[in-house]
């Protein structure tokens, strides 16, 4: 099983790069195939394959932004590794600051599968289960 703070900072670099608008370091978090699949309450599951896919979801999503968002991750909890596959549960608050507000833009539940893939730890799944859409 890979180290604890390696999982930790795949996580939280995830979302640091997001929020910093860091495209390459972003993407660096995941395999060629990746899977990212979003479900919002009371839709179908919207499913990007493949890192291509993903990043430029990702893209469009952080050009249409004028706000800063704030991914904070807590309650990460791992499962263990099977066959090179970690599975790891956390909750997902998530904010945006903008004109001097700060609001609570969402919260959810994200799953992983975290490999080694180049020599670093990469998600190859992100399923993430909002509790409101954003």
């Amino acid at each position: 099983m890979p180290e604890r703070n390696d999982i930790d900072n795949l996580i939280n670099g995830y979302s640091q790069a997001y929020d910093s608008g860091d495209v390459a370091a972003l993407a660096d978090c995941f395999t060629d195939g990746a899977v990212f699949r979003m479900a919002l309450p009371e839709g179908d599951p919207v499913v990007f394959e493949g890192k291509e896919a993903i990043m430029a979801m990702m893209t469009e999503t952080l050009d249409s932004q004028s706000d800063q968002r704030r991914h904070c991750n807590s309650t990460i909890v791992v499962h263990g590794t099977e066959n090179g596959v970690t599975r790891t549960t956390h909750y997902l608050t998530l904010l945006a600051t903008e004109g001097g507000e700060i609001r609570l833009i969402s919260a959810g539940v994200y799953k992983l599968e975290i490999v080694e893939d180049g020599g670093r730890l990469r998600m190859r799944r992100l399923d993430l289960a909002l509790d409101r859409p954003y």
